[in-house]
């Protein structure tokens, strides 16, 4: 029993601690519209199927990276650039929050594609939610050609690194910034 509360303090430290240098640093605008081109193009090296999804969506949000780690209770938090018909024209933050069967840390990548101007908008508006665990198709080779949009938006995730096993509920809330 001693022991299990014990891990459970360390993963709640290492969670917290992840969650504050993520916050901690903030790259320049130039930065990190270089990392998320970066990323971009891993995404298509994965599924060159994405391409067709970056020319034909209206606009895109680039999380290069995002950091997540808990342990019954569990968090994230990542930067990015939103494009809007290929122009880089602001930033954007996701913060994820998480509760249920859950332990570990890991990173990813992450692109939110919408179809059209409105979908753009609503995500600007900071109108955009969404359960973390149920709407992101993992980024593998021709994922692409048979994911569709929904409600206008799609997304896809690319994992950097890390390892967690979860079967938890939760979110990600979005926050956007004109560059």
């Amino acid at each position: 029993m001693l022991l299990t509360e014990r891990l459970k303090s360390f993963a709640l430290c290492l969670t917290l601690a992840s969650l504050l240098a993520g916050c901690a640093s903030t790259p320049s605008s130039d930065t990190l519209i270089s990392e998320s081109r970066s990323a971009l193009a891993s995404f298509v090296d994965h599924d060159p199927g994405l391409q067709r999804w970056i020319d034909e969506a209206y606009g895109y949000t680039v999380f290069p990276n995002i950091g997540k780690g808990g342990f019954w209770v569990g968090g994230g938090f990542g930067r990015g650039i939103v494009f809007e018909q290929g122009k880089p024209v602001g930033r954007a933050t996701v913060s994820q929050a998480t509760i249920g069967a859950q332990i570990g840390a890991q990173s990813y990548s992450q692109v939110i594609f919408f179809r059209d101007e409105s979908a753009l908008r609503r995500f600007q508006r900071e109108r955009f939610e969404f359960s973390a665990q149920a709407t992101a198709v993992a980024a593998t080779e021709g994922k692409a050609a048979t994911t569709s949009y929904e409600r206008g938006v799609a997304v896809f995730n690319h994992a950097r690194g890390g390892l967690m096993a979860e079967a938890s509920v939760g979110g990600q809330k979005f926050r956007y910034w004109s560059l």
